[in-house]
C-alpha cells in the first residue's frame, strides 16, 4: 500500500472532524484517469460522499479525455451511481460464475 502512495492519488471524505467516511484512488494511464476503490463507509452512505468523491478525481485530473472504472456486476449500487454520473459499461469480464466484473467509462468531462 505504501507504494500507491508514490504512483496514485488518494481522497479520503472525512465527517464530524476526524472519521474517515470514504476514499479513492486514481492514476493516470495515456490519456485515461483510472479510478479504483471508491469506498463509503456503510454508516455514511446514501450522503452523497461517493459522488463528491468522484467528482472531486474528475475535477483533479480534468485535462485527461477518458475517466475509467470498475465494479462487480452484483454491486447495484454502484452500478447506478456510476451511471447517474455519466458512466458506461464498455466491457464485461467473468472472473468465476459469481462473478462478473464490469468496466466502465466516461469521456469528455464537462
Amino acid at each position: 500500500m505504501k507504494s500507491e502512495y508514490e504512483t496514485q492519488t488518494l481522497l479520503k471524505a472525512m465527517v464530524e472532524g476526524n472519521i474517515i467516511a470514504g476514499s479513492v484512488r486514481a492514476f493516470v494511464n495515456g490519456d485515461t484517469c483510472n479510478i479504483g476503490r471508491l469506498i463509503v463507509h456503510p454508516d455514511f452512505q446514501n450522503r452523497g460522499i461517493g459522488s463528491r468523491l468522484l467528482r472531486e478525481v474528475e475535477q483533479m485530473f480534468k485535462e485527461y479525455r477518458r475517466f475509467e472504472l470498475f465494479t462487480g456486476h452484483k454491486s447495484k449500487k454502484n452500478l447506478y451511481l456510476y451511471g447517474k454520473k455519466g458512466y458506461k459499461i464498455f466491457k464485461s469480464q467473468v472472473i468465476n460464475e459469481k462473478l462478473t466484473m464490469m468496466y466502465l467509462e466516461k469521456k469528455e468531462i464537462s
